[in-house]
This record gives structure tokens, sequence and C-alpha cells, in this order.
């Protein structure tokens, strides 16, 4: 099956290069580089990891996005630019000072992001040289590449598209994301971009990012362990012509469900395609006491290495999800938990329906709901995970060979 042709927002322009950056060689292979460029001034967000290790690239952003403008973001895979000291703020200020010098704009305006091996000086010549050929090719390339040109240890590349309309006028919203493993919240989990010709507000733009991502992104986790370098940034530049969407716009609803349907989906991609995984697992948490009593047992499930492994055996075994619920910290009574895999009830009252065998049918689909009713009040939580494999430690074993 041919891969989806995405379409790219009318005043942006893409451009992806193979730099040798993780694997150098005298003809790199793989494409590791990318270049995101808006022909005029963009408003733009973003949202950045709460880890108090942040990579050089995340430091840069943080200062830079408060001014709300934003023309390029350039990007590398294969190295993250992390604790790397003043030398690797430097390496990230210097890439995003010659993508600038070679576009012809404000440095300001130009946002660095990069991925991959934590610890290693950026290997600044082939940077360098990276960049060169982003300029050079800019506006060749498509969506696709740019996914591939960001990933890690992904083994497929993560883009959703939506074509909208709003005041009258058609317009294009496109997310590109990279994630799938050292994937927890919270920020963002992952590297997202997402880029419209929609006209919107900056303040509607943040508020509807920073909404979206608190109901996606920071809704899975893989193995718990949170990234150095998350980012997600969203860039709009107006080129659709639409009136002004603001907070109090009647458009500004649909604009916002738009936005967490986009972060949504990138979230679901980066949960199936979890290091080593073979099954999606989504959690779903009602009548707890509280929301957030709902997402401590969610997460408390999700993030559970026994129930993981339950369900990447096909093991039906619903006494790890209680067992994962009662040392969550959330409020609640053995006698009220019902426990659903699928639609099949397994748990009723805290004990079991009996319904095993027909339970198991549920765990050889590619995508397993867990869904445990508490009874406690109106609270509800979603998460996404997956299965943990022997993959899993395969991959990340070897990460760095």
């Amino acid at each position: 099956m041919p891969e989806k042709r995405h379409p790219i927002p009318k005043g942006f322009l893409l451009s992806t290069a193979k730099a040798g950056i993780k694997y150098p060689t005298k003809k790199p292979t793989r494409l590791d580089m990318a270049l995101i460029y808006s022909e005029v001034d963009a408003v733009i967000s973003g949202t950045f990891t709460t880890n108090k290790i942040k990579g050089a690239p995340v430091k840069l952003c943080m200062e830079r996005i408060s001014s709300g403008k934003g023309r390029a973001i350039v990007i590398n895979s294969g190295n993250s630019n992390v604790a790397t000291g003043t030398e690797g703020l430097k390496d990230a200020y210097y890439m995003a000072s010659l993508t600038a010098r070679a576009l012809g704009i404000d440095e300001r305006l130009t946002y660095v992001a990069s991925t991959g091996v934590i610890g290693v000086r950026l290997p600044m010549k082939r940077i360098e040289e990276g960049i060169g050929k982003l300029i050079t090719g800019l506006g060749g390339s498509t969506p696709l590449d740019v996914a591939h040109a960001i990933m890690t240890t992904d083994t497929f590349p993560k883009i959703i598209s939506k074509r909208v309309r709003f005041g009258g006028k058609a317009a294009t919203m496109l997310g590109i994301a990279k994630g799938a493993g050292m994937i927890a919240p919270k920020m963002a989990t992952m590297l997202c971009f997402i880029i419209t010709d929609l006209n919107v507000e900056g303040t509607a733009l943040d508020s509807a990012l920073k909404e979206a991502v608190e109901g996606s992104f920071n809704r899975i986790t893989i193995d718990g362990d949170m990234s150095t370098s998350d980012t997600a940034l969203i860039m709009a530049n107006g080129a659709a012509g639409n009136p002004l969407i603001k907070k109090t716009s009647k458009d500004y609803k649909g604009f916002k469900e738009a936005v967490f349907e986009i972060t949504y989906g990138l979230s679901r991609l980066i949960a199936t395609d979890g290091e080593g995984a073979t099954k999606l697992i989504e959690v779903a948490i009602e009548g707890a006491r509280t929301e957030s009593d709902a997402l401590r047992a969610a997460f408390s499930v999700a993030n559970s290495s026994l129930v993981k492994t339950a369900i990447y055996g096909n093991d039906i075994n619903w006494g790890r999800v209680i067992a994962a619920l009662g040392r969550s910290g959330a409020e609640l009574k053995e006698e009220k938990i019902d426990i659903y895999f699928g639609n099949t009830m397994l748990v009723k009252g805290g004990v079991s329906t009996g319904l095993e065998g027909k339970g198991e049918r549920e765990l050889k689909k590619k995508s397993v709901l867990i869904r445990v009713v508490l009874n406690m009040g109106k609270g509800t939580a979603r998460v996404l995970t997956c299965d943990l494999t022997e993959d899993y430690i395969k991959i990340n074993a070897e990460y760095r060979t």
C-alpha cells in the first residue's frame, strides 16, 4: 500500500538532508536533518520537558518562545545535544545562527530541536554541511521525508494532517512527530512539530496547544522514562487568509478540537510504536473520586511492567491490574471495582466473573482496551501505552552501538 501524501500548509517549505550525524560515513545513507520554514513571520507556541536536565536546544527554544514569533525550525536526529555543557549550548545557538543567516531571517525567529544519544557533542562540521544541504534543497522535501529524518528508534514515520475550513477559508494543519522510547509525562514525551496556514492569535494558539498536549502527549507512557529533549512546537502563518481566530472567536472551539485531533492521533502512533511493542494498550478509568485519582490509577496500570508483559504474553491476568490500582494512591474500595478487557467484564465488585476464557480473545487484538470502573465518583482518565517485549531490552541495550 502506498504512503499517504500529506499536504503542506501554504507558505511553508520543507527540507531534509543526510548529514551522517550518528553514523558518519563518506556518503551518509539516512536522512537525519530537517528544516521547517515559513516564508512569512508566524506565531509560535511550544511546550517542553519538565525534566530538570534539559538539552541545549530545549533551553534555546524556551528562551525564544516568549516572543511568540517564529520562522524556522532546524532539527537533527542521532544526537540530542544534552549534558554537553556550555559548549553544547553554543553549538545549539550556532545551528540557529547559521540557519538564519543562510535564510536571511532574524536569528531570534529560528528554533532548534535535537534527538538521540545523550552526553556527546554534536559533530558540528557535519551539522554545518547538513544545514548547507537543507538550504540548497529548501522546498524539495515532503512531510514523509521530515518524519523519516527525525526518527531514532522509531520503526515508522508519524504524520497526521487535516484539511479544515474556518471563516469561509480552506486551510491545512500538519503534525509530524517522533517517539518510541523514553516516553513518559510530563512534557511532551517526544518531538512534535505542527504547522498550519491558519490565521490564529498567539494566545489562542498557546491555549489550544497546551490543552491538547495535556489530554494527549501527557497521557502516554511507554517505559516511565522522561526524556531530556521533549519539545512540541506549533506555528501558524496566516497564509490561508481566514479571519483571525481568537479565544473569543466562534471558530476557536473548532480550532482547538482540530489541534487535539492531531496531537491525540500522533500520541496513538507513538504508543503503537513503543520500542519492541506488538500491541497498543489503552487504559480507561471511570468512576474515580476525582480526575486526578483517575489519572493516578490509569498511570499505575499503564506503567506496570507486570501488566504490560501479561498483555504481550496473552495472559488474561487481571490480578496484575487490580494490584496496580491498589498501589496507585487513588481512593478506592476493593468491593466496588469492575474491570473489563475490551467488552468482557472480568471482575465485578472486586471478584472474578469467571469469563477469563472469553477475555483472552481480546488480548489477541493489536489494540487492547483495559477499562476500569471504580464506582467512587465521576472522575475519568485515559492513558495510552504498549506491551513490553524482549525487543525493548535489545533495542536499549544496543542503543549507543
